[in-house]
């Protein structure tokens, strides 16, 4: 469980926090959250945020699904680890540890941006334990937050700026935290105050900075993760914003590696769609409980 010093200030009414222990010196502790009944799904969050970015959609479908939404290595409260990688494998590998130290099978997995890439790879590799994946604004195009705004193109430039990078990336204001997570949303008041604050909150967490910077340094690996998408052997169901930061080019690519998949857009919606259209994913996901 997280230490009194670094506790959520959100709570998702009806969720309990759990911890699942590192099985070596090169892994952390994983948090995730639970909550439910029925059959495991899985929730996977995006870049720079955590399990918390699920507390809209979590209440909705909780009794179709026993609801596990973890925080990804090194991001929410899950472990810190010096050094440690923060590619796609070494992501992916977090999420696996969740499936088989659960021993979780007939898995629901929900991923949104880098969630979305982690849900498929992960079915990739355990298609013994998952039943189906959904896919949510794929982060697997070159740009991405950049595209969302000039400030989003600044600071992540700031970031991985040699030298400077880990200065401008341990320092985050408000505002700007505010306007990039604006720019993934056709509706901007569909961002709350309080979840701003938490991951501000997220962020004076020792070691921090170094996670975040790392994240943004290894997003290519998500790109490379692409041409793993047709050994998914689950139905998936791929879901866009009419507004992500995806350009129609980028969906029909990924609709041509997947022909049987499934496909729904959202109609005004952008990258954050668990925050501003959590009923459309919840839709979607009881009909098929």
């Amino acid at each position: 469980m997280p230490s009194q010093e670094s506790r959520p200030t959100i709570h998702i009414p009806g969720t309990t926090s759990h911890t699942i222990p590192p099985r070596d010196g090169r892994e952390g502790e994983l948090r995730y959250l639970k909550a439910g009944t029925g059959a495991p799904l899985v929730l996977l969050h995006t870049v720079r945020t955590q399990a918390e970015h699920f507390r809209h959609l979590i209440p909705l479908i909780e009794d179709h699904y026993t609801v596990y939404a973890l925080d990804l290595p090194g991001m929410g409260y899950s472990e810190i680890v010096p050094g440690a990688s923060y590619d796609e494998p070494a992501m992916r590998a977090g999420v696996e540890r969740l499936l088989t130290e659960l021993d979780l099978r007939d898995v629901t997995l929900v991923g949104e941006s880098m969630g979305a890439v982690l849900a498929l790879t992960t079915a990739a590799d355990l298609p013994e334990r998952v039943r189906r994946v959904v896919a949510v604004n794929t982060y697997d195009f070159r740009g991405g937050i950049a595209r969302s705004s000039l400030l989003a193109r600044v600071v992540v430039s700031g970031v991985l700026a040699p030298g400077v990078g880990p200065v401008i990336a341990g320092v985050e204001p408000k505002p700007a935290l505010r306007a990039i997570l604006q720019g993934g949303l056709g509706d901007k008041s569909a961002l709350r105050e309080d979840y701003v604050d938490e991951l501000l909150r997220v962020g004076t967490r020792p070691g921090y900075p170094t996670v975040a910077r790392s994240v943004y340094q290894a997003l290519p690996s998500l790109i490379a993760a692409r041409p793993r998408y047709p050994e998914v052997k689950a139905p998936v169901h791929l879901v866009y914003g009419e507004k992500d930061w995806s350009r129609p080019s980028d969906r029909e690519a990924n609709k041509r590696l997947l022909p049987a998949a499934e496909f729904t857009q959202v109609p005004k919606a952008g990258h954050f769609i668990a925050l501003e259209r959590p009923d459309v994913l919840a839709d979607l996901l009881n009909a098929a409980a």
